[in-house]
């Protein structure tokens, strides 16, 4: 069914980009679609402004049979959270789980000493623009503070050698890793080991974060992450993990578990059958204009539960661990400068089926430069193009893209280069999609053979491929 547009979530203001002066869900002949409606067996979840107080019941719920007796009145705990869970719809879900557990461990274990470290993926700007809006210091006090990946290095000793990590995370006897379950950069590491990616990406200094991107190219994630993880120096801390639950559909509740595999499997049964789906039905979509309008590194940009990034890579399957694109990347850029360019599954190259990229609001700071070179790339703004201008990780970007006063002009102009009137929203939703009524036609028709592929074949291989048992999922 089409519906009027959704009024996406609010966007927490940040120094890293202007304010819109208009949301792209405001476009004249924007619709949308729920998610339910193109899949009815995703489960249904709080949206933004919901459940926040069912939150709460249900970390209690899940903490209840948390053994917490090894930690006592004496020690330190340090909840270890990520700066991306409070970008889901609108942050207070993610926050209240916080404030939750804090509550929770004290109550159960007579501690005080209990400190909030709030990871950032970039710098120490994003975390302490986070512990500001949300008034994390009010639960907190002065016992919560941000990290990055240049903060103070730790050595920790792992089976394949010295990695570190950051020394704010583990400066307490114990640690508690509260996260959450929101695929987000899928077409990086291809939902191996997702429970504990943060061990890699969020708690480990550069040189070793740089690791999953550089060194050994993507899949090296599958064993730096694990290997710390495992080390004994983090499982002496480990006390538990708490993650918010999610469908493309909403945050439908809170999972806790001291054994982290485990808790990981039930995660990526439930993500590769439900965000599978949307991610398919995105890689089959014909053409379209992208709107990147939710205030936050553009890759990251949620659209029905599936990020911007999983959009421009989704000309191959990230899920089908049989497909070499994410283990050669380096070997297919040398393809590349050779000429060799027959028979290549890509990752991080442009989806043919993307058209033309309007930038409406979103973070610079991770390279894009390379959609301009090969699409329109449309920046709405003054302002906006000025910071992107001076980014640092995109010298080109302004050389190459174009600028436009208004997002009507911005999107008008995409239509003409694009040639296709289809536009799909990235605002930050789940739930349901915004977007152009033709896109919206085209994914209410094919959603039906999509789901019936995932449920009947492409589920029970990416199960198999990581060593479960496709009888264990929900096949609808």
């Amino acid at each position: 069914m089409i519906l009027p547009a959704e009024k996406p979530s609010d966007i927490m203001p940040s120094s890293n980009c202007p304010t819109a002066d208009m949301r792209a869900a405001d476009l004249i002949g924007t619709v949308s679609v729920k998610t339910k409606d193109l899949f009815p067996e995703i489960k249904q979840g709080y949206l933004q402004g919901e459940g926040i107080s069912e939150i709460r019941e249900a970390t209690e719920k899940a903490l209840a049979d948390i053994q917490m007796d090894s930690i006592n009145q004496n020690h330190t705990v340090n909840i270890l959270c990520s700066e991306h869970g409070f970008y889901l719809l609108g942050g207070e879900h993610y926050c209240e789980m916080l404030k939750t557990i804090k509550d929770v461990v004290q109550q159960r274990t007579g501690c005080k000493k209990i400190r909030l470290r709030v990871a950032a993926g970039m710098g120490s700007r994003e975390s302490n623009e986070v512990i500001r809006h949300f008034r994390l210091t009010e639960t907190f006090g002065k016992r919560v503070r941000s990290m990055n990946a240049f903060d103070k290095g730790i050595p920790i000793e792992t089976e394949i050698g010295t990695l570190y990590g950051l020394a704010g995370a583990y400066d307490a006897d114990w640690i508690i890793h509260a996260f959450h379950d929101e695929p987000r950069d899928l077409y990086f590491y291809r939902m191996i080991d997702r429970a504990i990616k943060a061990f890699a990406m969020s708690y480990a200094r550069f040189e070793t974060r740089s690791v999953y991107h550089g060194n050994f190219g993507n899949r090296s994630g599958a064993f730096i992450q694990r290997a710390i993880f495992d080390s004994p120096f983090v499982q002496k801390k480990f006390a538990f993990g708490c993650f918010l639950r999610m469908t493309p559909s909403g945050i439908t509740g809170v999972d806790a578990d001291s054994d982290l595999y485990r808790l990981g499997k039930d995660m990526t049964v439930d993500l590769l059958r439900d965000y599978g789906k949307i991610l398919q039905l995105f890689s089959k979509i014909e053409e379209c204009t992208a709107v990147l309008d939710g205030g936050r590194y553009a890759y990251y940009l949620h659209a029905g539960g599936i990020v911007f990034g999983a959009l421009e890579n989704a000309e191959y399957d990230a899920f089908d661990l049989s497909q070499p694109a994410a283990l050669a990347y380096y070997d297919l850029i040398g393809k590349l400068s050779r000429g060799e360019t027959e028979a290549m599954d890509n990752i991080m190259f442009v989806n043919p089926a993307l058209k033309a990229v309007v930038i409406n609001q979103a973070w610079p700071g991770i390279p894009m430069s390379d959609l301009p070179m090969f699409i329109p790339t449309i920046v709405v703004g003054e302002k906006q193009a000025d910071m992107w201008q001076m980014d640092a990780a995109n010298p080109s970007m302004m050389d190459l893209a174009q600028k436009a006063e208004t997002l009507e002009e911005a999107v008008t102009l995409a239509k003409q280069l694009s040639g296709t009137d289809k536009v799909l929203i990235f605002d930050g939703s789940f739930g349901y999609i915004n977007l152009s009524t033709s896109l919206a036609e085209e994914l209410l028709q094919k959603a039906p053979a999509i789901n019936q592929k995932v449920n009947e074949e492409l589920l029970p291989l990416w199960l198999r491929q990581r060593g479960i048992d496709p009888d264990i999922a929900v096949m609808g």
